[in-house]
């Protein structure tokens, strides 16, 4: 497949915000409660969303009829994955966390085998194979700490299992709305969850946010939130779900030595060489396919 000059410079943007905001989120949950963190972004980043729909003219609007698949959209694009992800993170480094939760890819393409009933071409399978190898390089070194976290491990795994399929019906949807307008309702739906489940469960731990939290919240709340999340979804419904998936994977490599340089968090010899894999995982599906030439 080959992107336009729009996907390309989305697409950038999305794996720079991204990429830095795994140490930042980390510094945000590292002495605050991860949901009502997330919850707190949210709330602050819905009026920038809100914003962007007015500024370009989209409607608010979604039909009555389509609620219902709205909400199973919510719930599998954003409601799972904020959850588990945010309680991911505050069990394991960033970088770790990062390659866990972009093991979607996987994911995708296993669903798109065993329930959609397509077959992976040559370099799509060339692609996941890279991917998983440089997710394994990545974790080499976190075995034995991997171990005494299993939540953490299971909640990012988990998180990336729902990503995929939420990537799956976002492209699969009919309902007529933005991408930005559904965006924005899936995460009001969100943001009042997560909100609950904190009170419920860390409402003993609430605290004042502290400047470093504050700085946290504003990067999540008006790059990662605001405009990442939207761009994503986005990208979800124009490209194919393997591209789409496999395209982000420079998300999580720059978490990982972002969360190096950052956090001092320790690379080692499988960090370099899994780059070398995930971009071959790039490459195979962003790279333009040859096509044989028409008969005259």
């Amino acid at each position: 497949m080959q992107l336009n000059r729009r996907q390309l410079i989305l697409l950038v943007l999305l794996t720079l915000v991204w990429g830095f905001n795994w140490p930042v989120m980390k510094l945000g949950v590292t002495d605050f409660p991860p949901l009502a963190f997330r919850a707190l972004c949210m709330w602050l980043g819905l009026p920038v969303m809100a914003l962007s729909i007015v500024v370009l003219r989209h409607s608010f609007v979604v039909p009555r009829a389509h609620w219902r698949e709205l909400f199973w959209l919510g719930v599998t694009n954003s409601l799972v994955w904020q959850v588990l992800i945010m309680v991911a993170l505050a069990n394991l480094s960033s970088g770790r966390a990062a390659i866990l939760a972009y093991s979607m890819p996987i994911f995708s393409a296993l669903l798109s085998v065993m329930f959609y009933g397509e077959r992976l071409g040559l370099r799509s399978l060339l692609g996941v194979l890279a991917a998983t190898g440089g997710m394994v390089l990545l974790l080499w070194h976190e075995v034995a700490v991997l171990s005494g976290t299993p939540w953490g491990v299971l909640c990012a795994l988990l998180a990336a299992a729902t990503w995929a399929l939420g990537m799956r019906q976002m492209r699969a949807t009919r309902i007529p709305a933005t991408t930005l307008t559904l965006s924005f309702w899936m995460a009001c739906m969100t943001v009042l969850a997560l909100t609950l489940l904190s009170w419920l469960f860390e409402r003993d731990d609430w605290v004042w946010p502290t400047p470093t939290v504050w700085g946290s919240v504003g990067y999540n709340a008006v790059l990662a939130f605001g405009f990442a999340a939207t761009t994503q979804m986005y990208l979800a419904r124009t490209l194919p779900p393997l591209a789409a998936s496999l395209s982000v994977m420079l998300i999580p490599i720059l978490g990982v030595f972002s969360g190096a340089t950052l956090l001092g968090e320790v690379l080692h010899w499988q960090d370099w060489a899994a780059v070398v894999l995930m971009v071959g995982a790039m490459g195979s599906v962003l790279m333009p396919q040859r096509t044989p030439p028409k008969p005259d």
